[in-house]
């Protein structure tokens, strides 16, 4: 399920929710939004943490958006899908609604919306991934590589895009992706990242998770 993912290949792939615990501010980048999943989950899971950090930073790329009505229907099914884990993302849909509600303003380019009382600030960048990730504020202690596979679609993980991600890490930044594409892994190890290829959530058997090595060049 969704959730599924999202909790063991992105959050747990960045060591999450302990990476946030203590931090006065944490940002997360996320290459595909789609119907909000990880962002919702993130949402859901550091709302649930008493160590949480005060604001929560999260920048996420999509070229084209769902309808509102879209994301409101995936919360309802994944957490339908969630089987015994459903108590821990029970706040999910409401969660959806509140995001839902801004859903109106959202444009070409860049948007940033406060949630949860100011605590959670969001950033959607619309539009294609290279130009977009060159006009996000360049920071983050975590990223999710995500946006349908490599063969699907080829330019959200090619050298161009992968470069430009690794320009908002520094020192310390983790990555996790289900995908293990040797073009990806090389091309992430190339940009300074230490790669590791973990048990994946089945039926996948790998994914992978890596960390920005200190003087890391991107070329």
């Amino acid at each position: 399920g969704a959730l599924a993912q999202a909790a063991t290949v992105f959050l747990g792939g960045c060591g999450l929710p302990q990476a946030w615990q203590g931090r006065t501010a944490y940002a997360v980048l996320e290459t595909g939004f789609g119907l909000g999943i990880n962002f919702l989950a993130t949402w859901a899971r550091w709302e649930a943490d008493p160590q949480r950090c005060s604001l929560l930073r999260y920048r996420a790329l999509e070229a084209y958006p769902v309808a509102a009505d879209e994301l409101l229907r995936s919360a309802r099914q994944a957490l339908a899908e969630a089987g015994e884990a459903a108590h821990a993302w029970s706040r999910l849909p409401e969660l959806a609604q509140a995001l839902a509600q801004h859903w109106a303003t959202l444009r070409p380019g860049l948007q940033t919306w406060m949630l949860a009382d100011g605590q959670l600030e969001l950033t959607l960048a619309v539009g294609e991934v290279v130009p977009m990730l060159g006009e996000l504020e360049p920071s983050a202690d975590a990223v999710y590589l995500d946006g349908f596979s490599p063969s699907v679609n080829p330019q959200m993980w090619s050298p161009q895009a992968l470069a430009a991600v690794a320009r908002h890490g520094r020192a310390g930044t983790r990555l996790a992706t289900y995908t293990t594409q040797r073009g990806v892994r090389d091309g992430l190890e190339a940009l300074g990242f230490d790669v590791r290829r973990c048990p994946g959530l089945p039926p996948k058997k790998h994914r992978l998770e890596a960390a920005l090595q200190p003087h890391a060049a991107w070329g």
